[in-house]
C-alpha cells in the first residue's frame, strides 16, 4: 500500500529572510525579548521592556553623555607595559593585544575635557570590554592626570566606572598602588573645593570600587548595576548564608546608603548638569 511507502518525516527547507541584515535585532540579556537595534539605539541602549542597560563602550558612552563635538581626548597613546612578564594561559601582552584589537583602545580608560549642556568638565570613562575595565598603572595614571587637570583648571570632575576586574592582577603590586594614588589625588581635589561626581555602571567591583569609584561627592549608579568588592556568589560560599534579594544591586545600595541616587542612562546628562549648577 502507498501509505507504508511514505517517509517517516518531511524535510522542510527554511531560507533566510531576505532584506533583514544581521544585527538588526538584538536579544535582551535580561528579559530575553528581541529588540529592534534602531529602537535600542534611540533609547540609549536600554531595553524598552525591562529597562536593562546594555554595556556601552567608552567612546559610545562619551558620545551619548557629552555635547556633540565638545570632547578633547588626553593621553590617547599611553600604553601598558608588562613589568612582571606575566604568564598564564595567555601572556599579559597577548591579552592586551587581543582586547586592543577588539575594543579599538590602547587601554581600559578614556580621559579628556568636554561639555555637558555647555558646562565644561574633566571626564574619565572606563570600558569593561578591555580586560574587564580593570585598573593597571595606565588607568591609575590617567585618572591622576585628569584629576590634576581638573584642579589646575577649576573644573568639575566626572568619572564613569565600569570594572568587573578591579585592580589588574597582571601587574601585581604596581596595580594595587593605583588605589592609593587615585585616592590621594582625589583628596587634593576635595581640598580645593571642587566637585567630583562618580558614576557607577554594571559592573563596578573590587579595587576600583574600593578606591576612586566610591569617593565621589555625589555617587550615581545606573539601574540594577552590580556594585561591590567581592561578588555575591563568593560571599555566599564564604559565609554559607543566602544573601538578600537584590544584594549588591544599585537599588539595594541606595536603600542602605552606599550611593546617592539611581539614574536612568537617558537622564544622566541632565542630572549631572543640575548637580554642577547646584554644587559646582
Amino acid at each position: 500500500m502507498a501509505i507504508f511507502r511514505k517517509p517517516k518525516y518531511t524535510v522542510v527547507k527554511v531560507s533566510k529572510r531576505k532584506g533583514v541584515p544581521d544585527g538588526t535585532w538584538l536579544k535582551c540579556e535580561d528579559c530575553g525579548d528581541m529588540v529592534y537595534k534602531k529602537t535600542l539605539d534611540e533609547n540609549f541602549k536600554v531595553c524598552p521592556k525591562c529597562n536593562f542597560h546594555f554595556v556601552l563602550g567608552a567612546y559610545e558612552r562619551i558620545g551619548m553623555f557629552l555635547d556633540e563635538g565638545s570632547f578633547e581626548e588626553f593621553e590617547k597613546d599611553m600604553k601598558p607595559k608588562d613589568f612582571l612578564k606575566f604568564k598564564g594561559p595567555k601572556t599579559y601582552i597577548e591579552k592586551i593585544e587581543k582586547d586592543r584589537a577588539f575594543v579599538g583602545m590602547e587601554e581600559a580608560i578614556v580621559t579628556g575635557r568636554g561639555c555637558v549642556n555647555n558646562r565644561e568638565i574633566a571626564l574619565g570613562v572606563t570600558d569593561s570590554r578591555f580586560i574587564m575595565g580593570s585598573m593597571g598603572y595606565v588607568v591609575g595614571e590617567k585618572i591622576t592626570l585628569i584629576t590634576e587637570f581638573a584642579i589646575e583648571n577649576k573644573l568639575p570632575l566626572v568619572l564613569i566606572s565600569g570594572s568587573g576586574g578591579g585592580a589588574r592582577m597582571y601587574e601585581g603590586m604596581i596595580s594595587l598602588m593605583q588605589m592609593a594614588k587615585t585616592s590621594a589625588v582625589l583628596a587634593r581635589l576635595n581640598q580645593e573645593g571642587l566637585l567630583y561626581i562618580s558614576v557607577l555602571t554594571n559592573p563596578t567591583m573590587a579595587g576600583v570600587l574600593a578606591s576612586f569609584a566610591s569617593l565621589g561627592d555625589v555617587i550615581i549608579a545606573e539601574p540594577r548595576a552590580l556594585i561591590g568588592f567581592t561578588g555575591p556568589r563568593v560571599i555566599e560560599q564564604t559565609i554559607r548564608q543566602k544573601l538578600p534579594e537584590g544584594f549588591q544591586r544599585s537599588e539595594f545600595l541606595l536603600k542602605h546608603g552606599l550611593i546617592d541616587m539611581v539614574v536612568n542612562r537617558k537622564n544622566l546628562k541632565d542630572t549631572v548638569t543640575q548637580l554642577i549648577d547646584y554644587m559646582g
